[in-house]
């Protein structure tokens, strides 16, 4: 929709793995002519495209997409750059049309973008490359532990499994020589923009059911040969994603390749549950079934 006196609007498209995001997002972009914002964390790494269920080239053709394939698994990158990009495209685009789509289901990423996340101190590199270097050398134990440390509130609170949290959460610790947790105020920042939050979901059936099929047609397209070429990166955090450390412990002797799938399929239906989690915590969120298009469509003309 063409720029009038009307506010600028962020449309965020957001749901579980699996439930039917992509191709509503094409129609809908369509619809408002308008490009597509990418809020997933993985797709943002061009090595990683069949794992992360990419748009295909016909619908990345049909619609100007951002945040897909811009970085490498090498780069180091978080939600507060993703924000700090994402608002900068979305004041760009909104110079030429009053409805900017976002759509992915990043949870951080959608929040950060939505509401803003705490300000932190520039990390120090030097401090960053230790630690990324002791986290490939040691593995994560030693990073928990100086964590725990360092910063015992959110010691308790940060999922401990997650490489990335972890990390930054003590490279902040280092770098402004306070507990991560004494910088975080969770106080929503406002925006120019009005927001609707629209979020797809299915029945817990059907949508496990699309996930495993999602797996399948993965590993159709190629899936265990694209991990085997990223296999010897298996320390770096953007492959602690679902569909290619499961292979790892495979190419490893861990597991057999049955197993593997079995575990990629299971990892993303808890993903999704994590997903919807996350999302029903947010009552602003107006969700719809897919069929609900005329509806939904309604909706989101209906402008405030």
């Amino acid at each position: 929709m063409k720029a009038s006196s009307g506010k600028k609007r962020l449309i965020v498209l957001l749901g579980p793995t699996g439930v039917g995001k992509t191709d509503l997002s094409i129609e809908l972009a369509g619809w408002l002519h308008t490009p597509i914002l990418s809020c997933d964390s993985r797709q943002l790494y061009k090595e990683m495209k069949i794992g992360t269920a990419v748009p295909t080239d016909e619908q990345l053709a049909a619609v100007p997409h951002f945040f897909i394939g811009t970085l490498s698994v090498f780069d180091y990158y978080n939600s507060w750059q993703f924000e700090q990009q994402a608002l900068e495209k979305i004041r760009e685009l909104h110079r030429e049309t009053d409805d900017v789509l976002m759509t992915g289901g990043s949870m951080m990423y959608i929040d950060a973008v939505c509401k803003g996340i705490d300000d932190v101190p520039t990390i120090d590199p030097e401090i960053r490359s230790a630690l990324v270097e002791q986290y490939a050398l040691e593995g994560l134990e030693p990073i928990r532990q100086q964590l725990k440390e360092l910063d015992p509130d959110f010691y308790k609170e940060v999922d401990l499994r997650n490489p990335k949290r972890v990390l930054h959460a003590l490279e902040v610790c280092l770098t402004a020589g306070k507990p991560y947790s004494s910088l975080r105020t969770h106080t929503p920042r406002e925006r120019d923009f009005s927001i609707l939050k629209i979020g797809l979901y299915r029945e817990r059936e059907e949508l496990y059911r699309r996930i495993d099929r999602r797996v399948e047609e993965m590993l159709e397209a190629g899936l265990e040969r694209e991990a085997r070429v990223l296999y010897p990166l298996r320390h770096l955090n953007a492959l602690n994603t679902v569909g290619y450390k499961e292979f790892f412990d495979y190419f490893d002797g861990k597991i057999t390749y049955n197993e593997a799938v079995s575990l990629i399929k299971r990892d993303s239906r808890r993903y999704a549950k994590k997903q919807l989690s996350w999302f029903r915590r947010t009552p602003e969120i107006h969700w719809f079934l897919p069929e609900e298009k005329v509806v939904l469509f309604s909706l989101i003309e209906q402008r405030s």
